[in-house]
């Protein structure tokens, strides 16, 4: 069995499903599809839900009317028959009204997680009446019936296993089976979301549940590229990455792949390949256990972060100093993506968020603070074991014309990152592919 992915933009029109349909009817294993909602609605589903959290009801109305005149537009383009497009409209249409229905209602997150899941609803029944209508035989594994995440909202992944295996053996004749990426339901039997990783996340869940032959996810660019695209001209696409590898790219900014969605692949030993939708030929990115000695794979930017330099002025002991600082991070749930330390200071690095005055202002109770913005850490993976000094000299090499505020190194055996403020990050990636690639 294979598990497909298609991402929002892969299922972002008519013309794109009918393409996606031809991908996935062409192999020879039976396949999941994990569908995302159609590309720009997720965004539109939020706003309807900031109306709603501030009882603009009129607001909300008026976007659901939009959304629902662009999906009947696309259900037009996408079915010849009148008896099919009819079906598929009035399943939109239901699906609005359902939207509709908390408009006086006190909204709160439960409803939030509720409308946010319709987007997924959607574009999974028009690809599978879109079938159907092709004759082509599939069936609907819906996500709500099997995936389910615990009390700590973290994948439930033995429910997950058991629930699909007999939906699956239920359904044994098909060859074909669409889902929802995303959505679940939680303990409690309510809908929730996956919330991290998302889409990505439910392949990858679902193929370690089911031990499938590969996680393929489908985007709009083929596969990991060794530089950002958008700022460096050249670039070419990874071939192979490692777990790990792939792991921290994603942790350290790269947008083609979550690190969630890496860990349940890797401990089922399944291979995840990152492909082009537009360009399935394409060899894209093969993830697996192999590792390339002495070769770098790939830099990483990840902007909008702070700096934290906290010196220790209530004289704590400094390892309670030092855990107090993590404590306060750790309560607002915002990661220290590099760190360092002295005898009676330390600086941190974290990423700009909603809660990044609070944190300050909890700080400052055991230290004085001094924050530096527009800051991004760079971040260049592959064999940097830090005996192989001939890789590491040659990225810090690559850095030398920037003033690098602090520097990762050692926490793994394959990245290096530099914080550097975010008016040398062109500068800074330039200059690693110039000397890397």
């Amino acid at each position: 069995m294979i598990v497909m992915k298609f991402g929002g933009t892969s299922v972002g029109s008519a013309k794109n499903i009918k393409h996606v349909s031809s991908l996935i009817e062409q192999n020879d294993e039976p396949v999941i599809a994990v569908l995302s909602a159609m590309s720009g609605t997720t965004n539109k589903l939020v706003e309807i839900c900031n109306y709603y959290y501030g009882k603009q009801a009129d607001k909300a109305a008026a976007l659901i009317d939009g959304l629902q005149e662009k999906y009947y537009s696309e259900i037009k383009n996408l079915l010849a028959t009148p008896s099919w497009q009819q079906t598929t409209m009035q399943f939109v249409a239901e699906r609005m009204d359902y939207i509709r229905s908390f408009a006086n209602d006190i909204f709160t997150t439960f409803e939030e997680k509720c409308i946010l899941a319709q987007g997924e609803l959607m574009s999974t029944q028009m690809m599978l009446n879109y079938m159907h209508e092709q004759n082509i035989e599939a069936c609907m594994l819906p996500a709500l019936d099997f995936m389910r995440i615990d009390k700590n909202c973290e994948p439930d992944l033995d429910t997950t296993k058991t629930l699909l295996g007999n939906l699956l053996e239920a359904n044994s004749k098909h060859k074909i089976y669409i889902t929802q990426g995303f959505i679940c339901r939680n303990a409690y039997g309510e809908i929730d979301n996956l919330q991290r990783g998302g889409s990505d996340y439910s392949a990858s869940l679902i193929g370690a549940a089911m031990k499938a032959t590969e996680i393929q996810i489908w985007t709009d660019i083929d596969g990991v590229h060794n530089n950002d695209p958008r700022i460096v001209e050249g670039t070419s696409p990874v071939s192979n990455l490692s777990y790990e590898e792939a792991s921290e790219l994603a942790f350290f900014g790269a947008k083609i792949l979550h690190p969630t969605c890496v860990k349940p692949a890797q401990k089922a030993d399944i291979p995840i390949r990152l492909k082009n939708t537009m360009q399935p030929d394409a060899h894209g990115t093969l993830i697996n256990q192999s590792i390339e000695k002495n070769s770098i794979k790939a830099v990483a930017a990840k902007d909008d972060m702070y700096i934290l330099r906290i010196s220790n002025s209530r004289q704590l002991p400094t390892a309670s100093f030092i855990a107090s600082v993590y404590s306060i991070c750790d309560n607002y749930q915002t990661v220290c993506f590099v760190s360092s330390f002295a005898e009676t200071s330390m600086s941190i690095c974290v990423e700009d968020n909603e809660h990044i005055d609070e944190i300050t202002e909890e700080i400052r109770q055991i230290g004085n603070v001094d924050m530096k913005k527009d800051m991004c850490i760079i971040t260049i993976v592959g064999d940097l074991n830090p005996q192989n000094t001939a890789m590491t000299t040659k990225t810090t090499d690559a850095m030398k014309g920037c003033n690098i505020q602090m520097i990762s190194f050692g926490g793994s055996n394959y990245s290096i990152s530099y914080v550097v403020e975010s008016s040398e990050k062109h500068k800074a990636m330039k200059e690693l592919s110039k000397t890397l690639f």
